[in-house]
């Protein structure tokens, strides 16, 4: 995996100085270590070169191309590819007149989120647990001069090269990092997502506060995570797994959460949203036919998840420092 175009256009930004640290942080990736990688690789290779008549970054669905830019057996060949890189997580996207219905309904978060956030026009984004990269794109479109996402799943990084094929050449990067292989206080982005992440780690104030570092002054932080309802103090520690996760470690009540996000010294936190997580909204389909949403939840209950606790509920939370 190579990522030139990544650091030549970094190199003119405020990432200039950490351009070592992340290329020695990607020297340790090892991709040929995982026994998928040479198949998705492959799916990614057989992907045909199409002449793309158009291109949607600022729509519910990711879209390159047209059906008519290619014939049927093009179409095929592209959809059969698209498939080997199952299972597709976080979208919709379409290419060419194949559409990947996704598990997530990534727009509805995007238009829950969008209205509320800072103009993203001209903006450093950064975006931590990006997945494949559907809200990097929608980042693009709504005018970011640099998308970033970082995930460490190389599945996700060869379905962000399988789309980037067909839409070319954006400022939209993706590298198969964590957040804790980021350098230390970059303070370099004017605008850190960081969505369905918060409840993964077993330090949320840790999260808080390197997330926190990774934004210069008067940058704005897009936080979403699950939470329960409660007041300030209040908060859910999962005896086990919930909804069928194992790393589920805390979900604060929303007070709570705007508390610790005062504690590491966020400026004017506030919750701008709060929705029910349902099944119309995760899902298994087509491009993700493994159990999802319906499956975790309580069958005679569904606001309960199957082990008993408060279903999903997901708060947007905007912070600035």
């Amino acid at each position: 995996m190579e990522f030139d175009a990544f650091f030549d256009h970094a190199a003119r930004t405020p990432l200039a100085p950490y351009g070592a640290a992340l290329r020695s942080a990607l020297a340790q990736v090892e991709p040929d270590k995982h026994g998928d990688f040479a198949r998705w690789q492959q799916a990614v290779l057989d992907l045909p070169r199409v002449a793309i008549s158009s291109l949607a970054l600022d729509q519910a669905v990711v879209r390159a191309g047209a059906a008519g830019d290619v014939d049927e057996p093009t179409r095929a060949r592209i959809e059969h590819s698209l498939r080997g890189l199952h299972p597709w997580r976080k979208g919709p996207f379409e290419v060419c007149g194949v559409h990947i219905d996704t598990e997530w309904r990534s727009d509805w978060k995007w238009d829950r989120l969008a209205p509320h956030i800072d103009d993203l026009h001209g903006r450093m984004v950064l975006d931590i647990g990006c997945g494949s990269g559907y809200h990097l794109w929608r980042m693009r479109g709504a005018g970011a001069a640099l998308t970033l996402g970082v995930d460490p799943s190389l599945l996700f990084q060869m379905q962000f090269r399988a789309l980037q094929h067909f839409i070319g050449q954006q400022p939209v990067y993706h590298l198969p990092l964590g957040i804790e292989h980021l350098p230390a206080e970059m303070r370099a982005f004017d605008t850190v997502f960081s969505m369905g992440v918060l409840y993964h780690r077993r330090s949320p104030f840790d999260h808080l506060i390197e997330l926190r570092d990774l934004l210069r002054p008067g940058g704005q932080l897009v936080l979403e995570t699950l939470v329960i309802d409660g007041e300030e103090g209040q908060v859910l520690v999962p005896d086990g797994r919930y909804a069928r996760m194992g790393n589920v470690w805390f979900l604060p009540s929303v007070p709570t959460l705007l508390q610790w996000l005062r504690k590491v010294r966020f400026k004017n936190a506030r919750c701008v949203d709060v929705t029910v997580t349902t099944a119309q909204e995760q899902r298994p389909t087509d491009w993700m036919t493994f159990q999802s949403l319906p499956d975790f939840l309580d069958a005679q209950d569904a606001t309960r998840t199957i082990e008993g606790y408060p279903g999903p509920k997901r708060a947007l939370v905007l912070a600035e420092v």
